[in-house]
C-alpha cells in the first residue's frame, strides 16, 4: 500500500461511494464513508432481507463492457458470483413477449394483422423521420414506429415517470435504449450472439447471461465495505450529511455528520466525493453557492421507488428474471423473480420471492401507504395478472427507496449543466459521481467508472479525466482503442487521445 497524507470523505455508500473509497484506500488515502442508512450498504443496489428472504431493490444485472469493471467485481467478490441465464418478457393483453422482441413470437402472439400493422408503422416512421426529437414519444417513434410504442413503450414507460412520454426528455430515450433498433432485435433473434463476441460490441440490452452474486448485489457491497475496514478506512452507518464547508484558503473540507440519534460530529478532509443527490448538495454547502445555481437544484426532481416482496408457493408460473407489465389496469411496474435470479435468494425450496415494483414520488398514495395495504395491493395485481393463486401467498413486506432515479424532463439538462459549471470553480475539491450525484439515470457500471476516474484524479491532483464523458456502457468518451488502454493504466485524458474518438451511441 502507498504511503499518502491525502484524506478523503465519501457521501453515500453506494456503489459509486464504495468504489472510489475502495480503491484510495487501497492506495493508502486515509478514506472515510458517510452512508445514512443505518443497515445497509449498496445504497439502490443493496440486498434486503425477510424472514431468511433476500431481494434486490430492482434487479441488478453484473455485466459490462469495461474490462476494468469486471475485474473489479472479480477482485471483490471472486468465486461467490454465479452465472445466470437472462430472461425477461413483456406481459401484454395477458401474454408474455419475450424481450428483447423475437419476430416469431411476437408475430404469434399479436397476430398476423396487428403485426403487419406493426412493421407498416415502423417502415413508415423510417420514410418519414421528423426533426430530431426532443421528447421520449417522439425518439421511441422515429426509432420503432407508432403501433410499437403504443404497445411496448407506452404504458410502462408512464408508470416509471409518472408523467406522459410526451413530458420525458429524448435524452432519457437515447441512453437507456441506445445500441437497440428494431433490425437488431430482429437479426438477434435469427443468430443469437456468440460467446466469443467482443464485449464492445455487445448491446447490453441483449446479453443472454450474466454475473450474479449468490446472495445478490449486497454481497458484493458489503465485502467492499470490509475491504476498506481492512484498508484502515472507515464506513460509519446511519450517519446523515448535514452540512458540508469549504474553507478555500486551507484547501480543506470539514463535514458535519448527524446520527439518528442526533448527535454531531465533524470531520475534515482534503477532499469530498459525493453521491447524494445534487439537489440536497446543493443546499449543504457552505458558503453558498449563486442563486442561479440553487434554483437549478431546487428545478432537478426526482422519482421514488417501492418493492413489495411476495413469499409464494412455488408454481413455476414463470422462470424469467422480471417480467415488466404493460397494463394500464394494474399500478405494479415490474415483478422479480428472485428464485431465477439465485436460488440461494430463497432459503425453502417450495417457496420463491417474487419483488413486485411500483414507482410513485415520495408523499403521494402510493408512498404513503401501508406496508400491509401495499402487501394486500400486490397480492391482488398478482392474482389479476394471473401469476399466482391467492391461496399461494403467503406473506409479504414492503420496502421504500427515495430518490431512485432522477427525471430527465425538460431543461434538466441546462439544470444539471449549471450547478456542475459552477461547483467544479468553486469547490476543486468536490467532486460528483454516481447516479444522484451527477444527476445521470445510469447503471452500476457506469456509477463505477465515474468513481473509478474519480479516484484516478485524486491521486493525479488534477482533473486529469472528465468523469461526464463516461457513457451508459462505462466507456470514457476521448478514448479510443489506444486511449481506453491508456485509461485504464491511470494514464491522464491528455495522453489517451491517439486513438479515434469514440461517439456517444444511440
Amino acid at each position: 500500500m502507498n504511503e499518502t497524507n491525502l484524506s478523503v470523505i465519501c457521501i453515500g455508500a453506494g456503489p459509486a461511494g464504495l468504489t472510489a473509497a475502495y480503491l484510495l484506500s487501497r492506495q493508502g488515502v486515509q478514506v472515510t464513508v458517510l452512508e445514512q442508512d443505518p443497515v445497509y450498504v449498496g445504497g439502490i443496489s443493496r440486498t434486503a432481507t425477510y424472514n431468511g428472504f433476500a431481494f434486490d431493490i430492482g434487479g441488478h444485472r453484473f455485466f459490462s463492457k469495461s474490462a476494468e469493471i469486471e475485474a473489479l467485481w472479480t477482485e471483490l467478490l471472486g468465486d461467490d458470483f454465479l452465472v445466470r441465464p437472462r430472461k425477461s418478457r413483456i406481459y401484454y393483453r395477458g401474454k408474455l413477449f419475450d424481450y428483447p422482441i423475437r419476430a416469431l413470437d411476437a408475430l404469434a402472439k399479436l397476430g398476423v394483422c396487428e403485426a403487419v400493422r406493426c412493421v407498416l408503422s415502423y417502415l413508415k416512421a423510417k420514410a418519414f423521420a421528423g426533426e430530431t426529437p426532443r421528447t421520449f414519444e417522439q425518439w421511441v417513434t422515429n426509432q420503432f414506429g407508432r403501433r410499437l410504442f403504443d404497445i411496448f413503450f407506452k404504458t410502462y414507460t408512464e408508470k416509471v415517470w409518472g408523467m406522459k412520454c410526451s413530458e420525458i426528455s429524448a435524452d432519457w430515450a437515447a441512453q437507456r435504449i441506445k445500441g437497440l433498433s428494431l433490425g437488431k432485435t430482429i437479426w438477434h433473434a435469427l443468430l443469437p450472439q456468440r460467446n466469443g463476441q467482443p464485449r464492445d460490441q455487445i448491446v447490453k440490452t441483449l446479453v443472454n447471461s450474466f454475473r450474479y452474486p449468490r446472495r445478490g448485489p449486497g454481497m458484493l457491497w458489503e465485502a467492499a465495505a470490509e475491504r476498506i475496514r481492512d484498508n484502515g478506512g472507515e464506513v460509519l452507518l446511519g450517519e446523515r450529511v448535514a452540512s458540508l464547508h469549504w474553507d478555500g484558503r486551507a484547501q480543506r473540507w470539514s463535514v458535519v455528520a448527524t446520527a439518528q440519534d442526533g448527535a454531531e460530529r465533524r470531520l475534515y478532509c482534503d477532499h469530498v466525493i459525493s453521491s447524494m443527490p445534487m439537489r440536497e448538495l446543493v443546499r449543504a454547502i457552505h458558503p453558498a453557492p449563486s442563486n442561479a445555481v440553487a434554483e437549478a437544484a431546487e428545478g432537478l426532481r426526482y422519482r421514488d421507488f417501492l418493492v413489495v416482496a411476495l413469499i409464494v408457493k412455488d408454481r413455476r408460473l414463470f422462470d424469467d428474471n422480471w417480467l415488466y407489465i404493460h397494463d394500464a389496469g394494474v399500478k405494479v411496474g415490474r415483478i422479480q423473480n428472485f428464485k431465477s435470479w439465485s436460488p440461494e435468494m430463497v432459503p425453502a425450496p417450495d417457496l420463491n420471492c417474487y419483488g413486485l415494483e411500483y414507482f410513485c414520488f415520495e408523499g403521494d398514495g402510493l408512498w404513503t401507504s401501508t406496508d400491509a395495504e401495499l402487501v394486500d395491493l400486490a397480492r391482488e395485481e398478482l392474482v389479476t395478472l394471473g401469476l399466482a393463486a391467492r391461496d399461494d401467498i403467503v406473506d409479504g413486506t414492503a420496502v421504500r427507496q427515495r430518490k431512485a432515479y432522477p427525471v430527465y424532463d425538460d431543461g434538466y439538462q441546462e439544470r444539471v449543466d449549471t450547478i456542475r459549471v459552477e461547483l467544479e470553480a468553486a469547490y476543486p475539491a468536490l467532486h460528483l459521481v454516481g447516479r444522484n450525484g451527477m444527476h445521470k439515470y445510469n447503471n452500476q457500471d457506469h456509477a463505477m467508472m465515474t468513481a473509478m476516474l474519480t479516484a484516478k484524479n485524486i491521486m493525479l491532483g488534477r482533473r486529469a479525466f472528465d468523469v461526464w464523458r463516461v457513457n451508459q456502457d462505462a466507456e470514457y468518451h476521448e478514448a479510443g482503442e489506444a486511449g481506453r488502454d491508456a485509461v485504464l493504466a491511470g494514464e491522464p485524458a491528455a495522453h489517451a487521445t491517439a486513438g479515434r474518438m469514440v461517439p456517444a451511441r444511440i
